[in-house]
């Protein structure tokens, strides 16, 4: 789907899989699961069943309640029960806290939801790693949250793994629950983050920009996003020189993508969205110091893939908002044509940039597409990049860093973070950080910035310099979008080793709530 370099299934591999799952499952029925959830009852300490999962126990003589009972099923825990004479192979019942939680304010969190998501992950990776592929889901009290905790948990990257080695991508439903609208929706949030991770988790020798930009267009053309693909020639025309300087060192072209999403009116402003996308980055000349998880960079367009994601998710919502947005995409190598250390380069709004580290290229290609974007006359504008590796050491994997010069903004932000349990947390943008960047002699803004720390305030403080003069939001998405989810404390519905595609459903829901301010979000 991605590139050419991606293996594809042809019809007879298709027929193949499908007659062995056939024997695994006897050469007659494929293997079917059931995930239900527990709750913990805060009262009296003892284990409630959810509304589905107690019909079906009914229903299996009471023996789900008998197995469990005295056994540790917290938050997470999952047991699987075999053999109780149904349709069923396997039923999972998993963990998802108290039967209390609801939002968290000292942890900005719907735990209510999270719990959800993080109960049908568990279960139904238990479930999948018994090779049932069909797995129904209980819907707990929020049929959305469960489709996404379900689907993010299941997905796994494995386009260039042996049929015979790799696990099998179970089908997923919803078991006894009349909310098949929040089924779906939460199916289709969960599927554009799974495409983000896709993304990310592709080899750079197979993602590079040009391959970026044909995925682009798979994805999102046959849902009605137009996607434009403009080459060098384009980009020198439209005077993006800071741009083309740092993408001169690869042998791979450097492109910029186009997207248009009309869901709002001919006469509504558009929010446009800008993401970095540097296909792998090796630091250019200023080579990364750091080769332990060197790997990692070819996720460093992660801002990109997050933007095709929410497009992706927005179109098949239906979103009544317009967007647009600029993907500049390249990749930063060393080489006899990269940047040296203290070149200058004029960028499209005029003002002369001092390129101390090639090594932050990421805010100089993205100063020319913040300057292009005041074309759209827009009424927000947001970039998305994984802009600093500083944001790491102070967030790690936890959150998302904003910097937002709007209070609305930031207020719904933050909001849609606590709904998705994919967080953020404010930073300043303080004028002292323009300074630092803008107050040097012989050139208009420096790419580093005088001083020590805060290299994540001084490169959202580098974007404002080119940003419309607009409302202005940027993520930092480093610690979050670049990093394999192995990370230390990440909820279990993102697959240890892979990358996990955030902040994709934050963003996206931040746009919704944008576009529809007066619908209210889902409850338990």
């Amino acid at each position: 789907m991605f590139s050419k370099g991606i293996i594809r299934l042809t019809k007879k591999q298709i027929k193949l899989q499908k007659c062995n799952i056939a024997d695994i499952c006897g050469g007659q029925n494929i293997r079917k699961g059931l995930v239900v959830g527990v709750y913990e009852d805060c009262g009296s300490n003892a284990l409630k069943l959810s509304p589905a999962g107690n019909k079906f126990d009914v229903e299996s003589g009471g023996r789900i309640s008998e197995i469990i009972k005295g056994t540790d099923m917290s938050l997470g825990k999952v047991k699987v029960i075999n053999n109780l004479g149904t349709d069923f192979y396997a039923v999972a019942v998993a963990g998802t806290g108290a039967d209390s939680a609801c939002y968290n304010e000292n942890e900005t969190l719907d735990e209510c939801k999270e719990n959800i998501r993080i109960s049908s992950a568990v279960g139904a990776q238990a479930l999948q790693e018994m090779g049932c592929a069909e797995i129904l889901v209980d819907g707990y009290t929020n049929t959305e949250a469960a489709a996404e905790g379900s689907s993010l948990g299941v997905w796994r990257y494995q386009d260039l793994k042996s049929k015979e080695h790799q696990l099998t991508e179970p089908n997923l439903s919803l078991f006894d629950d009349p909310d098949a609208d929040g089924w779906q929706t939460g199916l289709w949030k969960a599927d554009a983050q799974n495409i983000v991770r896709k993304l990310e988790e592709t080899p750079a020798n197979l993602m590079y920009p040009s391959a970026f930009a044909e995925a682009a267009i798979d994805i999102l053309c046959p849902c009605g996003v137009h996607v434009e693909v403009r080459d060098r020639d384009w980009i020198t025309d439209k005077h993006m020189t800071a741009f083309l300087a740092m993408s001169r060192s690869s042998c791979n072209p450097a492109m910029l993508l186009e997207c248009s999403y009309c869901g709002g009116g001919e006469s509504d402003k558009p929010v446009v969205l800008t993401g970095k996308g540097v296909t792998f980055d090796a630091g250019g000349l200023c080579l990364k110091r750091h080769s332990k998880n060197f790997e990692e960079h070819r996720a460093d367009m992660a801002g990109a893939a997050v933007i095709v994601g929410v497009l992706k998710a927005m179109a098949r919502l239906q979103v009544p908002m317009n967007v647009n947005a600029l993907i500049p995409l390249m990749e930063n190598m060393p080489g006899n044509m990269a940047m040296k250390p203290g070149d200058v380069v004029v960028s499209l709004n005029g003002k002369t940039i001092r390129i101390e580290n090639p090594d932050n290229e990421g805010r100089v290609i993205l100063a020319d597409c913040l300057t292009f974007s005041n074309e759209y006359k827009p009424c927000l504008t947001i970039n998305i990049a994984t802009l600093t590796a500083a944001v790491r050491h102070a967030l790690g994997s936890s959150a998302s860093a904003a910097f937002c010069t709007s209070e609305v903004v930031w207020k719904e932000l933050a909001k849609a973070g606590a709904e998705t349990g994919d967080r953020v947390w404010r930073f300043p943008a303080w004028k002292m950080f323009t300074t630092k960047v803008t107050d040097w002699e012989g050139v208009d803004v420096h790419n580093v910035g005088c001083g020590r720390g805060g290299d994540p305030c001084l490169g959202a403080a580098f974007l404002m310099e080119f940003a419309p003069p607009v409302d202005f939001l940027h993520l930092d998405i480093t610690g979050t979008g670049m990093s394999a989810s192995g990370a230390c404390g990440n909820p279990p519905y993102y697959r240890k080793g892979f990358m996990t595609g955030r902040p994709t459903r934050a963003l996206q829901q931040f746009l919704s709530q944008m576009a529809c301010p007066l619908d209210r979000p889902t409850t338990c």
